[in-house]
């Protein structure tokens, strides 16, 4: 019998608001998973892709996520603090503990700050006024240009644009890039603020990947990377959701209203920087696997 396709649910922390970061502008990372295919042509992935219910109360497939079939959670933290209920993280964090996959990232300043109470990779994510970073000298504005946004907002770029990431050595297998001169993927979507990830004390995740400022020359963790273990399924930790967003993939896609900064066109004018983000995306569903089933008689 044919392993059935791991189940992959991409999922905001919004409900369905048309002019946000709703789950629909993530339709071309949907796109490239739900067509990803192993050497026979079978799909390597059963893609569901959703937005929250109604915020204030648990929702009704976050709630329940330990209960489910899906083996990998790739959470865009879209809201300002209210996306995910207590209910919501416990079973994530429940989900985690049992060997599931997590993929969560979020924004800049406070944006995704409802992430902060995931057991486990909740402390990996860092805020303005939650978990802030522990170095002090981090709580400086970085990019400049819409003052509205305070820090993190590390400025890796406009979006449009796309940045050169700095692989931590050893190479982490997600960005494995054997057709590469260097062996391993150089860019990444940018974005003008991007957030704040660390390694929280007490775990044996590690930083796989740094970019710099364009403003400020300072260097920002991008992803931070968990194995399995004895604690729980593999993770992978962005500094922002915009890496996987129409919109910093094709800006022809449309974006919300209220992003307002002048954007760029690096990834429409070097075809390798969307193809080592589609190579990424791809790298990152194969790392996390599916989610381990119980031996017989345990």
């Amino acid at each position: 019998m044919n392993a059935r396709p791991t189940r992959i649910l991409l999922q905001t922390t919004i409900p369905p608001i048309e002019d946000d970061w709703s789950i629909a502008r993530f339709s071309l990372l949907r796109d490239l998973l739900a067509g990803a295919v192993d050497d026979e042509g079978r799909p390597l992935y059963a893609v569901e892709a959703r937005n929250r219910g109604p915020v204030g109360v648990p929702d009704p497939v976050l709630s329940r996520l330990d209960e489910s079939d899906f083996d990998q959670l790739w959470l865009f933290a879209v809201d300002v603090g209210d996306g995910l209920a207590d209910a919501d993280c416990e079973a994530i964090s429940r989900f985690h503990a049992a060997g599931g996959a997590l993929m969560v990232t979020r924004d800049h300043m406070d944006l995704g700050s409802s992430v902060c109470n995931l057991g486990g990779v909740g402390l990996a994510h860092r805020f303005h006024s939650k978990n802030l970073e522990p170095d002090e000298s981090r709580h400086v504005r970085d990019d400049e240009e819409t003052q509205a946004i305070s820090w993190p907002n590390y400025r890796s770029g406009a979006n449009g644009d796309y940045q050169e990431i700095r692989v931590v050595e050893p190479a982490h297998p997600i960005f494995s890039a054997p057709s590469s001169p260097t062996g391993v993927l150089r860019y990444l979507p940018a974005h003008p603020h991007e957030g704040a990830v660390i390694v929280p004390d007490g775990t044996e995740a590690r930083a796989v990947a740094t970019g710099r400022s364009r403003t400020t020359g300072r260097d920002f963790n991008l992803v931070v990377a968990f194995e399995r273990s004895e604690e729980g399924g593999s993770a992978v930790l962005q500094s922002t959701f915009h890496h996987f967003t129409d919109y910093n993939w094709d800006l022809a896609m449309g974006r919300p209203s209220f992003v307002s900064e002048r954007p760029g066109d690096g990834m429409a004018r070097e075809p390798q920087a969307l193809a080592d983000t589609h190579r990424y995306v791809l790298n990152v569903a194969a790392w996390l696997g599916r989610r381990p089933t119980a031996s017989p008689g345990a």
